[in-house]
């Protein structure tokens, strides 16, 4: 069992550091421009458009940071196929614009459906970019955005964004 941790813990290391990869891409105007910006023709996110991105978006972040995260913290085979279909299914939920009660994810994350949700609107661009489990790196680099729920009359909530 602590081999498992340990091996999760690398896992989750490298794979937060794609964060930074990410973020990178909106400090590069070139890269957001040209790379990342066909995920963000999706103002409205939802599920399977987690997955809606440039090719060499999946190539290097998602293929290689995978294989990367897997070959460094040596998990076995079995451990890793549970550890990518965790995170695919995080994703997708994060993208799915739905906030279902009883959803797991929410009481595990605060990276969670709204959290995304912001990271998607206008306003809400240049922040908010962790994907898919922790908000350390938002909040180490001042990149998080705080918001709150509203719950609307005619039912649903709304992401609105807190004022300083």
């Amino acid at each position: 069992m602590l081999i498992i941790k340990e091996q999760k813990a690398s896992f989750e290391q490298i794979k937060e550091t794609t964060i930074l990869s990410h973020s990178s891409q909106y400090g590069i105007d070139f890269l957001y421009r040209h790379i990342h910006s066909q995920h963000h023709r999706l103002v409205v996110p939802y599920a399977i458009g987690a997955l809606y991105n440039h090719p060499l978006e999946g190539l290097l972040l998602d293929t290689l940071g995978g294989a990367l995260s897997f070959l460094v913290s040596r998990m076995t085979t079995r451990t890793a196929v549970i550890f990518f279909c965790f995170a695919v299914i995080k994703i997708v939920d994060d993208h799915s614009g739905l906030w279902l009660p009883g959803n797991i994810f929410h009481l595990f994350f605060q990276n969670n459906i709204t959290y995304h949700d912001v990271h998607h609107q206008l306003q809400g661009l240049k922040y908010n970019y962790s994907q898919p489990f922790f908000s350390i790196w938002d909040r180490l680099l001042g990149t998080h955005m705080p918001y709150h729920l509203v719950k609307l009359p005619e039912g649903g909530f709304e992401a609105r964004l807190k004022k300083d």
